[in-house]
This record gives C-alpha cells, sequence and structure tokens, in this order.
C-alpha cells in the first residue's frame, strides 16, 4: 500500500465483498466518430479465450484468482468462466484484470443481478443508456459478457478522455468526478485482494 493512503478507506474497501457501493455513470453527448468506435467495441463477439504469456502464466493466475474468489463465488466453473471473460474483457480494453476486480468488487460485490438505486445494473454497473447509446436491442447488462464487456469498454472510453488518470476515470465511471472516496475504494480493494506481479498504473500521489 502507497504512502498517505488513508488506512480507514483501507477498512472500507475490504467491507466491499459484501456491500456494493455502486454509482451511475453520467449521460453525456458522444461525437458520432466515438459512438461508431465504442459500438464497434462492444459488438464483437470473439470467444473469451484470454491469452496469456505462457500457459503457466495462465494456470498460475486463474489458480490463484480462482482460490481468492472461491468464498464469493462458490461454483468452480463459474468462477473460472468469469475469471477468463474478467481477463479476457479487461486485456482487450487496455486494462490491467486485477484493476477491473477491485472495480467489480466494490461496484456489485461480485452480484451477477445486482442493481443500484440508481438504475445500474450487473457486475460492472453499467447504466441502461449505453446499451441504447452503443449497443443494440440484444444486449442485456446481467449477461455475464455483456456486463464486462460494456463496463471495460466505458471504462477505457473514460480513460481516453483522461489522458489516463485512472483516478478521474474511475470517478467518471462512478457518477463521482472530483471525489476521492470510490478512486480510492476501488484501489484499495484492487491492492489488497486481487494485486498480483507489477501493478498497472501508478497510484495518484
Amino acid at each position: 500500500m502507497g504512502p498517505g493512503f488513508p488506512a480507514v478507506l483501507v477498512a472500507l474497501a475490504l467491507l466491499c465483498s459484501s456491500q456494493a457501493w455502486a454509482g451511475a455513470q453520467q449521460y453525456e453527448p458522444l461525437a458520432a466518430s466515438v459512438q461508431a468506435a465504442l459500438h464497434a467495441a462492444v459488438a464483437d463477439r470473439a470467444a473469451p479465450e484470454p491469452i496469456f504469456p505462457s500457459l503457466q502464466d495462465k494456470i498460475a493466475w486463474l489458480s490463484e484468482m480462482s482460490r481468492r474468489l472461491e468464498k464469493r463465488m462458490p461454483d468452480r466453473h463459474a468462477r473460472l468462466a468469469f475469471l477468463k471473460t474478467v481477463y479476457y474483457e479487461a486485456q482487450r480494453a487496455g486494462l490491467d484484470p486485477q484493476m477491473v476486480l477491485g472495480l467489480i468488487q466494490v461496484e456489485s460485490g461480485f452480484r451477477k443481478y445486482a442493481v443500484s438505486s440508481a438504475g445500474a445494473r450487473g457486475y460492472m454497473q453499467v447504466m441502461p443508456f449505453w446499451v441504447k447509446l452503443i449497443g443494440n436491442g440484444d444486449h442485456n447488462l446481467f449477461h455475464l459478457r455483456t456486463s464486462l464487456r460494456f463496463g471495460c469498454t466505458i471504462l477505457r472510453h473514460y480513460l481516453d478522455i483522461e489522458n489516463g488518470n485512472l483516478y478521474r476515470a474511475l470517478g467518471r465511471y462512478n457518477g463521482s468526478l472530483g471525489s476521492p472516496e470510490y478512486p480510492n475504494l476501488v484501489r484499495g480493494a484492487w491492492e489488497r485482494n486481487w494485486s498480483w506481479g507489477q501493478r498497472y498504473i501508478e497510484p495518484r500521489k
């Protein structure tokens, strides 16, 4: 844990295994080119078989993350399918899979059918307006693959808007831009429960 990270926020992050801290992405008009790019990003339905540096790395990552997730997701088959999809969609969007696991922990507590007070849905608590904006009528935000595809694509979009600033991108994702609580909760969950090797993005100082 980096210096200056408030201990109380670490404690709050630990509580998120059973509680969701979901917010709501805010609707913002998109340029036609951006809308088209995001639509193409969520439309690809390639099989979610993640690519690891080696078979040994794949076995090690899936085994370790499966062990950490077991209490929250007891069914082994469902757990491995979930982890493969997380890795695939995070990798596809240029995100750290462990950070995405931290975000899911905070957003939905790994509850597939979670619904926030604002109406955000699924593992990654995506707002329904995104389906109308960049998806199609067949997209169900409670579906594992759809939730992760939309969530990772949207976070990548916010990272691009914020020039790679994860702190601000997470604020946009949760609809709480400018407030430190949510980014710090995600960071705490990520570092405490899902860290694996070198961190993808250095924390905000």
